[in-house]
């Protein structure tokens, strides 16, 4: 039996099933570089990164700085070292602009918060349970 797919990547034609994917998963941004394939028992696997589990609010060791440089000259307050997934890290920067009243954001395992206000970001997290933040 030949597989034949076609790889918008590389611009070519394979024979391979190693490069096949399962059409009753249909989800395009799961599988970019596969356009066309006729193994039906091909499983598609993908290079996503698991996310760890939130580790409870007493065992984080968050580390609070300012920082200057790549922000035009603004001054950004950054919480560091959270371990957790993503929507839990959108949930506390959430919390945290919330609270401080200004803007920011939350990416790469980092928490933004526009301002230079490290003390009231430090006070807000140990009344939030945040009690290793330094």
């Amino acid at each position: 039996m030949v597989y034949i797919c076609f790889s918008k990547e590389n611009n070519y034609f394979c024979t391979n099933p190693i490069a096949v994917y399962d059409m009753k998963k249909n989800d395009w941004k799961e599988r970019l570089n596969i356009v066309y394939s006729t193994n039906p028992d091909f499983e598609y696997f993908t290079d996503e990164k698991e996310e760890n589990d939130t580790l409870p609010k007493q065992q984080q060791k968050l580390r609070v700085s300012i920082e200057k440089h790549h922000r035009g000259g603004k001054t950004a307050t950054i919480v560091r070292n959270f371990i957790g997934t993503g929507s839990d890290l959108g949930e506390l920067a959430r919390l945290l602009k919330t609270k401080c009243g200004v803007g920011g954001s939350a990416k790469d395992g980092e928490i933004i918060i526009q301002g230079d206000i490290k003390e009231k970001v430090i006070e807000i997290l140990k009344k939030e349970g945040y009690s290793q933040t330094k």
